[in-house]
């Protein structure tokens, strides 16, 4: 049974750490294409939002009590 909820808990990981990235990859595109005047603004906004999205990730402990919430899949290791 710990296997199952592992191999979910680590699906669920996964697809967290992905979201997380496309929206990423989201905001520079909107920043890019919308917002950026010149070649410099561009260059400005391709870098800092994802250095920003880097520095400011959210932890392990976090994307867990998230998971938790909106699939009911807990870590089988904070469990023990």
């Amino acid at each position: 049974m710990t296997n199952i909820q592992n191999g979910k808990y680590k699906s669920y990981l996964k697809r967290a750490w992905a979201i997380y990235a496309l929206l990423t990859v989201a905001l520079i595109v909107v920043l890019v294409l919308f917002f950026a005047g010149d070649n410099e603004e561009r260059f400005f906004f391709t870098i800092m939002p994802a250095a920003a999205a880097y520095v400011f990730r959210p932890t392990e402990s976090h994307l867990g009590k998230l998971i938790f919430k909106f699939t009911g899949v807990s870590n089988p290791e904070e469990n023990e």
